[in-house]
């Protein structure tokens, strides 16, 4: 490609040299554009690179680095101006079809057509964004293609609109009574996420103290207000914010710049003129008293409201364009909220109003105006304004007394080491940068001040040797500050019904308004989108790879052999100078009525303090000279002859290399002298722990209804119920009431004291530990010393081996519906097939992403209205399971199950859905990870037996797979008969009961029990 570089004479003599971009330089024209500024960015080894499109005025961010996991991204700046949700629609729409790629769903047929290790789009209060990841540069392109297509150049169909966004069908009663009903993906989406306290809480806050902004809206889409968008009002506000004047571009990784640039300027930009999309946000104005504010919550009619509040105090804060005020507010909040020891956090929670922080508490620096907000849940409604007092109290009494040096210092190590740390959870690496800076980048900040915190730490670093300077940040930022809300969530248990009666009051009026005509149109458009739905389509005109594209390949990581160490497992990575520490550890003679209390302990081990300081104090210590230290427990089938359960609880811990001796002393602390006697702590540790569960239910009820689908096909699958699903929550429940219980709490709370005490018998011994470190080559020799010296404070255990955990497993296969508060349902379905190492194990793989791309995806999203619907086959428990997440549906969805079966049992795969199938499977497969936790996981492979030949005969066989395999490989396990089968239902009691009204007829009703 010949450049069009225009060179500055000025020097940039701070840029390191860029041998992905040679030579540019601030100032240069690089064919339309203009490079506005360079930075380097030490931490990534990169450059940072801010470039104008000087034509259109399209911003474009570019940074430069040798990750091979290149990213895109493109977003624009939304502004709603009512709850209709139409930028949370307008984002769903222009993935259906557009100029270049007339197909109704160019998004999902790219998921299947690439090595993408990430896509999707996100819906933020005032910007969306659409980006991606590969390590693939043809698939890059590709996918930049359709990606640039959708965004700016959609087709915006009313069809589309009424499948994604909202639409009226009717429903034919058993009577022959017809009636009307809404259906569409986001409006059942939003119907899911607002039947969550935590989501309700958080878009309620920002309409409590941004009334007179955009942020007073609902960004997602109020359920009740999203059936009043029209098609032509979508439409106008992508002519509106979808324009390259309004566009914010991002690449990443190491490909070259102008080849970017010119793929972005020819497919997109050439067509455009600059425009004023006039779409800036303008800042809250400012209270001069505070507020007070409430919001309502559905609470099931099962559950008492009495506990059920929550409140919490918010401020505005400070311009997310002050890139140093926001440092400040951050580092506040790690001091006042980040650790067990942070000052309001606990006066909070030891104060016995609530269990647990309020849903939103934290700082929010992603907004116009920053906003902080802190506060309780689980309280009495006359505790709020006890809470108010208590915050405001607790912020008084820290300006007076001063804040401890020892939390300024560790605060700030926080910061430091979360910058440092590169990895590639929960999104890759560039994923995660974006995330970092879009909020200034769109409000007209400087991005680069979000990736380069050296300039502002050096400040605030000579900062806070001044007397009382963040103390006076807190005056200044909370109790001086006037735009303050005393914000309650409430609970209603009459909510649901009510809404359910208003919205079928308003169906039948709009029925009883409903001209012949107008009714023969709504059924005309939903005969005509099911037979859009239904079509076969010719996905050619999509781009796609090949299977010689994929390399044929897994990864594979060794430990090294380092001189002088002798006590772990050692992996020489680079690590940016941190050093990842785990250690495995074997529970055995654990009684089995100690079994549930696993995960608990894992969290109580580090929580509750040790026999030499304060829980308070070791939270202190933990945050000062480290990046976090845990417990956490696995169970699993090991890949052996008997495939004999594997468990165990891996302690963990990572540090800066200046600080692996301070890590290694806070865990050799914690393993010679775990204490749990603080009985205060204890039950407030547990009560959190509970409401953590509990919040979790709805946000992740597919999972916890596969996980108790599936929960009796093996004594690893009934353990991982038993430790992370729906009967863990249902244990802690349990033990929550009875030490709650007045008369015998305290007996209660005592025996679990000690019981915690017998568990870390069972499970510090000699024998039982398993270290493994990585880091480079000076960090392994100081670790390895460490671990020397924490072995020798291990007991060696008995001669004879200890007995290891025996779970015994149902045989019966359950079918089951769970209600909780939720106007949605989760619906799983699960049965057992093989393992990796079977033959049949690669068929089976691609099984699932045949029937999740070209079945349920059909059925349960576009047909059913649900958000999602998932097959999932675990090749390390041989388990197959069928999902669905926030589905107004629940027996015609396990009819679609059922049917499935027959589907993928047929011959409608062709050959080229079977390459797309695998395609999918080995961009999971190749994922990309840093090398401390890549690190890690090579290590617990060879724990559980699952070595590299069988990983690599596994991708081999893969690569292997054709349609006739399929066809044998789906006709041998996959039937449509339900006895071998287990199901279960996550939804409402009342949902439960309407689809157990139906299903009862055909004999295959649902045992109903309360989460």
């Amino acid at each position: 490609m010949a450049s069009t570089k225009k060179h500055n004479t000025t020097e940039n003599t701070n840029i390191p040299r860029d041998d992905n971009n040679p030579e540019m330089k601030t100032g240069d024209s690089l064919l339309n554009y203009t490079i506005v500024q360079m930075e380097s960015l030490e931490d990534i080894d990169g450059v940072f690179y801010l470039l104008e499109h000087t034509p259109t005025g399209a911003r474009h961010i570019h940074i430069s680095n040798k990750d091979k996991e290149n990213t895109f991204g493109v977003a624009f700046r939304t502004v709603p101006t009512d709850s209709t949700g139409v930028a949370h629609i307008l984002e769903h729409t222009v993935l259906c079809g557009s100029e270049q790629f007339n197909v109704r769903d160019p998004f999902f047929s790219m998921l299947k057509r690439g090595l993408s290790t990430f896509m999707n789009a996100f819906t933020a209060s005032d910007w969306t964004m659409y980006p991606f990841s590969t390590q693939n540069r043809k698939d890059y392109y590709n996918l930049m293609s359709v990606y640039l297509d959708a965004a700016f150049f959609p087709h915006i169909d009313e069809l589309s609109f009424k499948q994604e966004g909202h639409r009226l069908e009717t429903v034919t009663s058993e009577n022959k009574e017809t009636t009307l009903e809404y259906k569409g993906v986001v409006y059942n989406e939003m119907k899911g996420a607002m039947s969550s306290p935590g989501q309700v809480m958080g878009r309620a806050l920002m309409q409590a103290l941004y009334p007179d902004t955009t942020y007073g809206f609902n960004s997602g889409g109020e359920p009740s207000v999203i059936p009043t968008l029209t098609h032509e009002q979508l439409k106008a506000f992508h002519a509106r914010y979808y324009h390259p004047s309004n566009a914010y571009f991002y690449t990443y990784g190491n490909l070259p710049l102008e080849a970017h640039l010119k793929f972005i300027q020819d497919k997109v930009l050439n067509r455009f003129s600059r425009i004023d999309p006039n779409s800036a946000v303008s800042p809250q104005p400012r209270w001069d008293k505070p507020r007070e504010f409430t919001a309502r919550y559905p609470l099931s009619v099962d559950e008492a409201p009495d506990k059920k509040y929550q409140a919490c105090v918010g401020w505005l804060t400070k311009d997310i364009q002050d890139s140093y005020e926001v440092l400040i507010a951050s580092v506040l909040e790690e001091i006042l909220l980040g650790n067990a020891s942070s000052p309001l956090r606990q006066k909070l929670i030891d104060s016995g109003l609530g269990t647990a922080l309020s849903d939103a508490s934290g700082f929010d620096l992603d907004l116009r105006d920053t906003m902080f907000a802190c506060g309780l849940k689980e309280i009495e409604k006359s505790a709020v304004k006890k809470v108010e007092t208590l915050v405001l109290e607790t912020l008084e009494g820290i300006v007076e007394k001063g804040i401890d040096p020892r939390s300024v210092a560790s605060a700030i190590h926080q910061i430091e080491f979360n910058k440092k740390e590169m990895t590639n959870t929960p999104y890759p690496f560039g994923i995660k940068l974006v995330m970092a800076f879009a909020g200034p980048w769109i409000h007209d900040g400087n991005p680069v001040s979000c990736l380069n915190l050296n300039e502002d730490l050096t400040r605030l670093k000579e900062d806070v040797k001044q007397k009382g300077f963040l103390e006076g940040k807190i005056r200044e930022y909370f109790l001086d500050n006037p735009h303050r809300v005393l914000f309650t969530l409430a609970p209603d248990t009459e909510m649901e019904a009510a809404e359910a009666k208003r919205v079928k009051k308003e169906l039948a009026q709009i029925q009883a308004r409903l001209t012949p005509e107008e009714l023969d149109k709504i059924n005309s458009d939903a005969a005509m989108l099911k037979k859009l739905q239904e079509s076969e389509e010719d996905l050619s005109v999509l781009p796609t790879l090949a299977l010689e594209d994929i390399p044929p390949d897994t990864e594979i990581i060794r430990p090294d052999s380092i001189s002088t160490t002798t006590s772990a497992t050692c992996y020489n990575k680079a690590t940016s100078d941190i050093l990842y520490f785990t250690c495995p550890m074997v529970p055995t003679d654990l009684p089995d009525a100690l079994i549930p209390l696993v995960p608990f302990f894992c969290m109580a081990f580090t929580g509750t303090g040790t026999e030499k300081r304060d829980y308070a104090d070791l939270a202190a210590l933990m945050d000062l000279y480290t990046g976090g230290i845990g417990l956490s427990a696995f169970s699993g089938s090991g890949f052996n002859h008997d495939k004999k359960l594997i468990t165990f609880m891996s302690l963990h811990g990572k540090a800066l290399n200046h600080n692996i001796d301070k890590m290694f002393d806070i865990i050799a602390e914690l393993v010679s002298s775990a204490s749990f006697k603080d009985l205060t702590r204890l039950k407030s540790l547990l009560f959190q722990y509970r409401a953590g569960l509990e919040s979790s239910i709805v946000g992740n009820g597919h999972r916890y209804a596969m996980s108790l689908a599936g929960r009796n096909f093996s004594p690893a699958a009934t353990l991982g119920e038993m430790w992370h699903g729906i009967s863990q929550f249902q244990f802690i429940k349990g033990l929550t009431e009875k030490i709650g219980d007045a008369k015998e709490g305290q007996t209660h709370l005592e025996q679990l004291a000690h019981d915690l005490d017998t568990m870390v018998k069972c499970l510090f011994k000699r024998e039982n530990l398993s270290p493994a470190i990585v880091g480079d080559k000076e960090g392994l020799k100081q670790g390895d010393k460490n671990i020397a010296r924490l072995l020798s404070l291990v007991p060696q255990g008995d001669t004879a081996p200890g007995a290891p955990l025996s779970i015994p497993v149902k045989n019966e296969f359950p079918r089951e519906g769970w209600s909780t508060s939720t106007s949605v349902s989760f619906v799983a379905q699960a049965f057992t097939t093989v393992r990796m190492g079977h033959e049949d194990a690669p068929c089976l793989s691609v099984i699932a992403k045949l029937l999740r791309s070209m079945y349920l995806h059909r059925e349960i999203r576009e047909k059913g209205g649900a958000y999602g619907g998932f097959a999932v086959y675990s090749p390390e428990e041989g388990t197959f399971s069928f999902g669905s997440y926030r589905d107004p549906n629940i027996e015609r969805t396990l009819d679609v199950y059922t049917n499935a079966c027959e589907f993928i049992a047929g011959d409608v795969v062709t050959d080229e859905d079977v390459k797309e199938a695998i395609l999918q499977v080995c961009s999971e497969i190749d994922k990309p990870e840093t090398p401390g936790p890549a690190s890690i996981k090579a290590f617990y492979r060879e724990k559980v037996g699952l070595t590299d030949e069988i990983r690599q005969q596994f991708k081999k066989a893969l690569l292997a797979v054709n349609r006739q395999k399929v066809a044998e490989v789906a006709r041998k396990y996959f039937k449509a008969d339900d006895k071998n089968k287990g199901t279960a239902v996550i939804s409402s009691r009342e949902s439960l009961e309407a689809a157990n009204n139906a299903l009862e007829q055909e004999g295959k009703s649902l045992k109903l029990i309360k989460i």
